[in-house]
Parts: structure tokens; C-alpha cells; sequence
């Protein structure tokens, strides 16, 4: 009796195991082949990545690597031959590495095969060529308490001569020590405060049709100005706080205004995952405008998905239908609070206000340009001395140009 039990709980289980995967194989349609994944781990990324991973089945392996170091481990990954990963999850400024390396294979075959459900606005072209197919648009915007501004005698901050105001009134009254918080973070993210101040101020990053460096001038002492101006109301170890750590600092109550990304929106307005004297008070709008300029001082961004061009074709096609498996309408349907999407059917939920608003404000998208990396990179790392007063605003301007100027001349950029 025992024994005919155990094999019939067994045939059950191989069964079951069957029709998983015929399920998982009938609804992505995958026969077989690898999917690697590379990508950033943020909680949208986390839904699609998950999935594409029910595209497994016993001729159809998905696995994946989701890590904030994703940028640094990209392009060595992709150059092997075949390449470690076969999807990179990428970003507009994260894929130009790999662009300029020509790790990436054009998509437009498989989109013309499996992208019936691809919004042309989702193809992402280079010199005519499918390149990357975006899934969620993004951008840094306003976060704000409004109990705390209503305390304070506050409207919504405009500009970032408001955002200063406002912050000053709160501490004033003492209502918090801290009422700001940025990414200073030493690296990526200081440059990227920047590129989102400066582009707000009407600079150009580069000389017109040049990849010589536009930074030394008036508008980028007028940028870091303002940026270091924001420090007089932020935690003395505001060099430490990166994109994660300033949302969680608002989260916990510790700040009160922060220009964070859209991406990390919907956590922060859930009373579920944030306390719900923050998260019901916390209103999303554009990203202030400053020094008088009309547009918000942000870059627009998108999140997508390139293919690996050091792998098998067969890989290729599992990897490209397994991620267009995971980006699918019914993801962003389902899920409208996760991410800005950018696919079919996505009404726009609490969480895309933000970001929508800084879009429709006239916010420039970060240049997707094949030197932009290495500006961003020197901004990054010259600008450090500066935010911690060691520097002046002129001296750390030269050295970003200094720095710039060296790696671009080694890349063949500059002459």
C-alpha cells in the first residue's frame, strides 16, 4: 500500500512537473535555448526579470544577475566569446559602452518575428537599426511631505530657490534638522546631480557638434553653487547617500524634500512598505526648474533591454522572446504602480505623476552620446573635493575638463 502510494505521489509530481513546463514553454513559446540576464535590481526590474524567468522549462534555462555593479560588469562580460550574459538590461546612458564596442546585435528580425506587441516608440534605433527595446521611462523628480510644508506655511516648491526657502522655513521652526537630501554619493551619482542641475540651468554639455567638454563656464559655477548651497540643510554625511539611501532616509522620516527617481515611486506612496503618515502626505511632482530657467532640472531616462551579439542565434532568439515575455502588456497592466511603462495598455497610475510631469515640463533626455560616459565619469570623481569644500567651484570645473579632456583624446574622441 505504501509503495503504490509513493508512486502515485510520485507519477503526480512528474505530472505536474510536465505540464509546468509545456505551460511555461506554450506561453512564451520558447523551444529551446539559454537566457543570461544581466541587469540593475531595482523592484520593476525584479517583475520583469522574474517574468522572463517563467520561460524555464527543461530545454529553455533562464538565469540572472541583477546587482548595481550591473555598468561595471557589462562590457567585460559581453566581449568573451560567447558572451556571459546574453541580455543586458540597459539604460540611455549604460548601453553606449556597449554600443561603442559593438557588443549588441541588432534586433530589427526578432522584432519583425515576436514584436507584435512592441509600441513603435519602444524601438530604440541607431543609425537605422533596432538596437534596444525600452519597456519604462524614468527621471528624477520632486518628492515632498506635505504636513510638513502645511507646518511650515509652505506651497509646493517650483524651483530650487524654493526648494532652499522652503528648507530653511522648516528648520527655522524646527520641524527637522535635515529637510533635505540629495545623491552625492562620490561617482555616478554625484554626476548625475549635475547633469540634471546644469541641464536645468540651459547648459550644454558639449560644444556643438564637437566632443570637446561645454562645462567651464558661468551656468556650471552656477551649478555647483546650488548644489552646494542644498548642503547647509542635509545630514553633515551627505557624501555617503546614494539614489537608494535618500529614498529610504525620506521613507524613515529624516527628510522632508528629495529629487528622487520615478522608478522608486511606488514603495515610498504603498502605507503598506512606507509608514503611512509618510506615504499618504508624500505628493510627486515635476523637478524644479532653477536660476530662472523654464524646464526641470532633470534628464529623462528609459530602461531597456539590448542582445548580447557574442552568443548563438538560437540563444538569441530564446533570450529576446523571454524578455519580450517579461515586458509584455499584461505586466505593466497588472503592476501600474511599479514603473512609468512604457507598453500597450499602461494607464498611468500614482506613481508616474512625477515623471510625467517632468516629461511634459520639457525635461531634456541624457545624452546618448558615445563620450557622455566619460564626462559623466570625470563629473563624478572631480567633484568630490569640491561638495566637501576643498576645492573651489572653478578648480573642480577645470579638473572635470582636465579629466575629460585625457580620457577622450585616449578614446579617439578628441584630437
Amino acid at each position: 500500500m505504501k509503495k503504490t502510494a509513493f508512486f502515485a505521489s510520485a507519477a503526480t509530481i512528474m505530472l505536474s512537473g510536465l505540464v509546468a513546463v509545456q505551460a511555461a514553454r506554450a506561453e512564451c513559446g520558447i523551444e529551446k535555448g539559454t537566457v543570461r540576464i544581466l541587469s540593475n535590481d531595482f523592484e520593476a526590474l525584479r517583475l520583469v526579470v522574474s517574468e522572463a524567468e517563467k520561460c524555464a522549462s527543461a530545454t529553455v534555462k533562464v538565469s540572472k544577475n541583477q546587482t548595481s555593479e550591473h555598468k561595471n560588469l557589462q562590457v567585460p562580460a559581453l566581449k568573451i566569446n560567447p558572451a556571459q550574459y546574453t541580455v543586458a538590461v540597459i539604460a540611455n546612458n549604460s548601453i553606449v559602452p556597449l554600443l561603442n564596442e559593438g557588443l549588441l546585435r541588432p534586433l530589427d528580425d526578432l522584432v519583425a518575428k515576436y514584436g507584435q506587441d512592441l509600441q513603435p516608440t519602444q524601438l530604440i534605433k541607431l543609425d537605422g537599426k533596432v538596437m534596444a527595446i525600452a519597456f519604462m521611462g524614468n527621471s528624477q523628480h520632486l518628492f515632498f511631505r506635505k504636513d510638513i510644508l502645511e507646518k511650515a506655511g509652505l506651497q509646493q516648491p517650483k524651483s530650487y530657490e524654493d526648494v532652499l526657502a522652503a528648507a530653511k522655513a522648516i528648520k527655522e521652526k524646527g520641524l527637522m534638522q535635515y529637510p533635505l537630501a540629495a545623491s552625492n554619493k562620490a561617482g555616478w551619482d554625484l554626476a548625475a546631480e549635475f547633469v540634471n542641475m546644469y541641464l536645468g540651468y540651459g547648459g550644454e554639455l558639449f560644444a556643438a557638434g564637437s566632443a570637446a567638454p561645454a562645462i567651464n563656464n558661468e551656468k556650471g559655477l552656477a551649478t555647483l553653487k546650488t548644489m552646494k548651497a542644498m548642503t547647509e540643510y542635509m545630514n553633515p554625511d551627505y557624501m555617503t547617500y546614494n539614489a537608494d539611501e535618500i529614498v529610504k532616509g525620506y521613507a524613515a522620516g529624516k527628510t522632508a524634500i528629495i529629487n528622487a527617481w520615478g522608478s522608486l515611486a511606488g514603495g515610498v506612496i504603498d502605507p503598506v512598505k512606507t509608514p503611512a503618515e509618510i506615504a499618504d502626505n508624500t505628493v510627486l511632482g515635476a523637478a524644479p526648474t532653477v536660476g530662472g530657467g523654464s524646464i526641470p532640472a532633470a534628464a529623462l531616462w528609459w530602461d531597456g533591454f539590448s542582445i548580447a551579439k557574442n552568443i548563438s542565434d538560437e540563444d538569441a532568439e530564446a533570450s529576446f522572446r523571454a524578455m519580450v515575455h517579461g515586458i509584455r502588456p499584461e505586466v505593466g497592466q497588472k503592476h501600474p504602480a511599479l514603473a512609468t511603462w512604457l507598453t500597450k495598455g499602461y494607464q498611468p497610475g500614482p506613481n508616474a505623476v512625477g515623471v510625467l510631469a517632468t516629461a511634459n515640463g520639457g525635461a531634456k533626455p541624457y545624452p546618448m552620446l558615445p563620450y557622455m560616459g566619460l564626462l559623466h565619469s570625470a563629473l563624478g570623481s572631480e567633484l568630490a573635493e569640491y561638495m566637501q569644500g576643498r576645492e573651489s567651484a572653478e578648480e573642480a570645473l577645470k579638473d572635470v575638463e582636465a579629466s575629460y579632456s585625457a580620457a577622450a583624446k585616449e578614446g579617439g574622441f578628441l584630437k
